[in-house]
């Protein structure tokens, strides 16, 4: 029997040199490892393999009808919204995502971005590397007033396994959560309107998936009714926030500050309004709130147990 036939089309997303691999060898798959797959390459790639695995590869219709053999596409995340999910269905090509594996590492930069915006951190570094600490008359350079998390409010929007770690983390800073539905749902017991988080929330953190209901979620008006002195903090997708209209409340002081991790277009152009913003009350990571090396690590461990149980049954 012909062994089963398995890629994984973009192997650097996830392992610049410190990922083992093991987990995947043991599988009885003959497998086939590309560092990333440009998108003209994905039809010869994947047109005679049973199992592709993909982080950031986008498998649309058209690319899917033309790997007759396909009968898994392992997605290397939690979001699978870059495949086509229900060309995969017709098809009978079965999608699975890993969960949970990110929840640490996610909760603590969540958790870096929002100190250091309230705390002010780049802006006291910069004092003290420009000379005005060395220069101050007294002790402690007092020039950039700042909060303390206790006792602030912060909004969650998406309450999954990410929005509950977060949660739980805020009420051991002595924060008061604040649980959003839905938008235009009534609010189960727990929660509130969607438009209330957003005017009494001084931190919100988004960890919704993106999804047509989710695209552009908090774009002006949103973030019109948020409170001045408000943070945002976005860890989820970059498309739930309209980014030029962030970048329009960061410059007319609409909010306080934000936090981002992610954008529409990953990597973004130089252009890109936030990148060319220069706020100082706003910090851009490159997408690696999920990315420790644990994280990392475990996400293989998950595939390759995901990937198993398929192979097992298939249904």
């Amino acid at each position: 029997m012909d062994p089963v036939r398995a890629v994984f089309l973009d192997t650097a997303t996830i392992d610049p040199g410190d990922v083992d691999w093991t987990p995947l060898h043991r599988l009885p798959l003959a497998w086939r490892f590309h560092a990333t797959t440009p998108p003209e390459a994905v039809p010869g790639r994947i047109r005679d393999v049973q199992v592709v695995v993909t982080n950031k590869v986008r498998l649309d219709r058209a690319v899917l009808e033309r790997a007759p053999e396909l009968r898994l596409v392992q997605v290397a995340a939690t979001g699978t919204d870059n495949v086509d999910l229900e060309a995969a269905r017709a098809l009978g090509i079965a999608v699975r995502n890993v969960t949970g594996y990110a929840t640490a590492s996610i909760v603590q930069h969540v958790f870096a971005l929002m100190l250091a915006l309230t705390v002010r951190l780049q802006e006291h570094s910069d004092a003290v590397a420009s000379g005005r600490w060395s220069a101050a008359s007294t002790f402690s350079l007092l020039e950039f007033p700042f909060q303390e998390l206790a006792g602030r409010r912060l909004g969650v929007v998406g309450y999954g396994t990410l929005g509950r770690a977060v949660a739980r983390a805020a009420r051991c800073f002595g924060m008061e959560v604040l649980v959003a539905e839905r938008r235009g749902h009534a609010p189960r017991a727990g929660r509130l309107p969607f438009d209330t988080v957003l005017g009494q929330c001084e931190v919100l953190t988004l960890h919704c998936p993106l999804t047509p209901q989710t695209h552009h979620l908090i774009g002006s008006a949103e973030l019109g009714r948020m409170r001045r002195d408000a943070l945002l903090i976005n860890t989820a997708r970059g498309a739930v926030v309209d980014n030029r209209a962030l970048a329009r409340a960061l410059q007319t002081g609409r909010i306080a500050g934000a936090g981002v991790d992610v954008l529409e277009q990953e990597p973004p152009p130089p252009d890109h309004p936030l990148l060319r913003l220069g706020h100082p009350r706003l910090i851009l990571t490159p997408h690696v709130a999920w990315a420790s090396r644990a994280s990392r690590q475990r996400l293989v461990e998950r595939m390759a147990a995901s990937i198993s149980k398929f192979l097992t049954n298939p249904k």
